[in-house]
């Protein structure tokens, strides 16, 4: 994994851009907008040499600073869903027309009659996200992102859900280690890896803010016209799950939590900053917040006085200042984006979402572990 600083994003070579959108109850029909790149310019990181130009950028699209979607197609003819693609989990799925609870009927639902290419298995699984869960069973069809084409791709199609019902998203692509899938099956950059439809095993993340369009992820090489500095590599813990070691969590020089190190969790799929319920509760209490039903306010005037939050990891000072922690919801008044973790893990961990992604650029690395 690599955190670097973000400039304006740039042209794309497939690109589908993101649109954020005032109410997630909108229905999310924005125009995509292809914009043609110049492979010949993907960056060369260090030890990884991006051969030819097997570079894929693909758009998002942001949703109040809090969702990151992009459309992917699954059958033949191909049917159109809008997923998360989520670096904390490893599997892909999406509503079947089997499936009749509320959260389905408000989404796209896959409708396997009217695939040539669909196969269905006898496998069932289950999940559980922060958000809700699901249960499904393991299909095979033609996956597309983008210009990248996965035939007989393994993949979820959920039988009930719970929790989904006000999510703007259809489903979940899961970009994790293929030891964390729920089904067993393999994930889509794998079987896209293995294939050799990468120059090189990387994705990569740039998170739109404040309105803009842009956001994309990028698959086989990344675009260093998407970020200013160098590659800060960090390696993981251990091959098999996106989480770094983290050397402590400051507030205007002094350690406010992970003051013994402790472990983060770099995770696409998560809207928000989570940590441990009692750090959590003193960052709200050092920067004023009080509890009003499930969220913790500021008052918005007083936004541009709060200090910084910096993350150390590595040996490097990430920075995440007020104006990226606090954010508004939809009547316009001001929250922190900090929130207890809803597991209890036997050491101490915090989990680095799209609060913090959003003001670093981040590759992911699986040749490499980093």
């Amino acid at each position: 994994l690599v955190l670097l600083g973000l400039v304006a994003f740039s042209e794309c070579v497939v690109k589908i851009p993101l649109r954020r959108v005032k109410t997630m109850t909108k229905t999310l029909s924005g125009k995509n907008i292809l914009n043609n790149f110049l492979k010949e310019h993907a960056y060369r990181l260090s030890q990884i040499s991006f051969r030819g130009s097997n570079l894929t950028i693909h758009p998002l699209r942001n949703i109040r600073d809090v969702f990151y979607m992009g459309n992917i197609t699954i059958g033949t003819p191909p049917q159109e869903f809008l997923v998360v693609f989520d670096t904390g989990s490893s599997d892909l799925w999406v509503p079947s027309d089997f499936c009749t609870s509320p959260a389905c009927s408000k989404h796209v639902r896959f409708r396997h009659l009217q695939s040539s290419t669909f196969r269905l298995t006898n496998k069932t699984f289950s999940i559980e996200y922060g958000s809700g869960t699901m249960e499904g069973i393991v299909a095979h069809d033609t996956v597309r992102i983008g210009d990248l084409v996965s035939t007989d791709q393994p993949f979820g199609l959920s039988m009930t859900e719970s929790g989904f019902e006000g999510i703007p998203f259809d489903g979940v692509l899961g970009l994790n280690y293929p030891n964390i899938s729920f089904s067993g099956a393999i994930p889509i950059f794998d079987k896209l890896k293995n294939q050799g439809a990468f120059s090189e095993p990387v994705f990569a993340f740039y998170l739109s803010k404040d309105e803009q369009e842009g956001s994309v992820v990028m698959f086989g090489g990344v675009d260093h016209r998407y970020y200013k500095g160098e590659l800060k590599w960090v390696p993981l813990i251990e091959a098999g799950d996106w989480i770094v070691h983290m050397d402590r969590i400051s507030m205007r020089r002094k350690v406010i939590a992970c003051s013994e190190g402790c472990e983060a969790v770099v995770d696409t799929g998560v809207s928000m900053i989570k940590g441990p319920k009692t750090l959590v509760d003193n960052i709200q209490k050092l920067i004023g917040a009080t509890l009003r039903g499930f969220k913790y306010y500021v008052s918005c005037s007083a936004v541009n006085t709060l200090p910084s939050i910096t993350f150390t990891i590595n040996g490097i000072n990430y920075r995440v200042p007020a104006r990226a922690y606090i954010l508004k919801d939809s009547r316009g008044r001001c929250y922190s984006s900090f929130q207890e973790t809803t597991v209890s893990p036997s050491t101490e961990t915090w989990i680095l979402g799209d609060v913090f992604l959003r003001l670093y650029f981040s590759v992911f690395d699986r040749g490499n572990d980093r």
